[in-house]
């Protein structure tokens, strides 16, 4: 697969959006990443995730050398 990320519209309960908003700002991650792991979970899970599925992208600073 290609490093190419794919774009989705998702429409959400307003509430289901301010539950995950709010984890993912007790996690420090965008609500984007948020979702995207909780979908991992599930495929994972369900014993669907494939297996050229690569860890996700780092985001934010670089670690300190």
């Amino acid at each position: 697969m290609s490093g190419e990320r794919k774009q989705v519209l998702l429409r959400l309960d307003p509430a289901v959006h301010d539950a995950i908003a709010r984890w993912a700002a007790g996690e420090l991650r965008s609500v984007n990443s948020q979702i995207e792991i909780l979908l991992r979970d599930a495929l994972a899970k369900a014993g669907r995730l494939p297996k050229e599925v690569g860890p996700l992208p780092r985001r934010g600073r670089p670690p300190l050398a």
